[in-house]
């Protein structure tokens, strides 16, 4: 073998780790095809976005499932630093409750209008209890003034599972590459 095939042919540890978060093209989950399962997990993150920049926050803990969620905000430079601190993280669908309460009830905010972006949703691993799917996003914000700006700008790591003929989120990671808040968090992201 000549050494430019043996370059090209050879697969680097780097190589490896890439092609395992290469989405899946062709497969079955829970007797949906993939493109079936696509589309459903694409309408969850609509409708979950949509939540958000309707305002419709009460709302929100449902698209998460009932006993073991996690929802959690970081940043890219804790995750590659290995660093747990995050800006959120709930555990369980009863701190998201109490996040939407005190947002509503405790709290005072000035009023925003979100606007999310969701785009490059891959599906990445498929097995009996779940689907892991990574996607990016972009958080558009308007404050009263009308001044619109990027609040945030990242990408989602969900863990979504089935939960009575509904996909729900059992863990969502929100990775931010904006590692500076500008103005408080206050919605989910």
């Amino acid at each position: 073998m000549s050494p430019v095939s043996e370059a090209l042919s050879s697969t680097s540890t780097t190589d490896k780790a890439a092609k395992a978060l290469l989405p899946l093209d062709d497969f079955t989950w829970n007797s949906w095809s993939a493109i079936e399962t696509q589309w459903r997990v694409e309408r969850l993150l609509s409708r979950y976005v949509a939540c958000i920049d309707e305002d419709d926050l009460e709302n929100w803990p449902e698209f998460f499932t009932l006993d073991a969620c996690r929802y959690e905000i970081i940043t890219r430079e804790n995750v590659e630093r290995g660093m747990p601190l995050a800006l959120m993280f709930c555990t369980s669908r009863g701190m998201l409750v109490d996040r939407i309460v005190s947002l509503r009830e405790a709290n005072i905010y000035p009023q925003r209008w979100y606007r999310h972006i969701i785009s490059n949703v891959l599906i990445q691993s498929a097995d009996a209890e779940c689907l892991q799917v990574q996607s990016n996003y972009v958080v558009l914000q308007t404050r009263r003034n009308g001044q619109t700006d990027i609040f945030s700008a990242g990408k989602y790591l969900d863990r979504i599972v089935l939960n009575k003929g509904e996909l729900k989120f059992s863990e969502k990671r929100v990775v931010v590459d904006t590692h500076r808040v500008d103005t408080l968090l206050v919605a989910p992201i």
